[in-house]
């Protein structure tokens, strides 16, 4: 792939990083991501992926824009709520970067349809609110040799972290929760609340460590940095380092 003129101006401020370079901004034109989930999460990520020039976005979600999410969701306007979260968040692809192919669906992602939503993509991004979509969307990625960017949050705190639970020896977003969780165990940001800010940065982030995967063997940029989960305190703030250890036992990626 040769990139035109206009995606050379465009891109100009990634190409004369060595870490990333021409070969790096080719290898996220031709990337194809899904991001689950539409809300705190993955308005920021879509924004990023999208100036990054990841040249192919799957985005799904099941809900609609309401008056609460505007504090945090920026991509959307008052003018939306009330409308698809998919559609307006692909309309604001189309608006930033035409040149970006979007797809798009309104669907709650659950065991029955995990595998179909994701495939025929290089990089799953989970940015959704429960954890029976979290371990659905975990176990097809093994499934189908996927990695997963997985990103929460919650009042001042916030987790990123890449998997490749499909890979010898690498662990697996159920390898670090368990199988004990389901939707009823969540916190919600309706109830606990959540720092706009904290959303943004933790969001950006996530794109910053999707990128790493994209780039993975073609810059020196692209060190997933499998199963390391990063842990931010806002308040403080701090940011800490923990690794996730593959359970042979993991019904998910260990055979169990």
């Amino acid at each position: 792939m040769v990139l035109p003129p206009d995606r050379l101006e465009r891109f100009a401020r990634h190409i004369v990083l060595p870490e990333l370079g021409g070969a790096g901004q080719v290898a996220l034109a031709g990337a194809r991501v899904t991001v689950i989930g539409l809300g705190g999460i993955g308005a920021p990520v879509v924004q990023y992926l999208a100036a990054a020039g990841v040249g192919h976005l799957r985005l799904l979600d099941c809900d609609s824009v309401d008056l609460s999410n505007l504090q945090r969701q920026v991509i959307y306007g008052l003018h939306q709520v009330g409308q698809p979260k998919n559609e307006m968040a692909a309309d604001w692809v189309a608006g930033f970067d035409p040149a970006i192919t979007v797809e798009d669906g309104k669907v709650r992602i659950d065991p029955a349809n995990a595998d179909s939503h994701i495939a025929g993509t290089d990089l799953v991004i989970d940015g959704t609110d429960n954890f029976a979509a979290r371990l659905a969307i975990s176990d097809a990625c093994v499934r189908q040799a996927i990695p997963l960017t997985s990103a929460a949050l919650g009042r001042f705190q916030g987790q990123v972290a890449n998997f490749a639970g499909h890979r010898d020896g690498h662990s697996c977003y159920r390898c670090f929760v368990g199988d004990a969780f389901d939707a009823d165990d969540c916190d919600t940001c309706a109830a606990d609340g959540v720092l706009g800010a904290m959303v943004g940065m933790v969001g950006a982030f996530a794109a910053m460590q999707a990128i790493r995967v994209l780039l993975e063997g073609k810059t020196a940029l692209g060190d997933p940095q499998w199963g390391q989960l990063h842990l931010f305190e806002g308040l403080v703030p701090s940011l800490r380092t923990m690794r996730i250890a593959k359970d042979p036992g993991c019904r998910g990626c260990g055979g169990g």
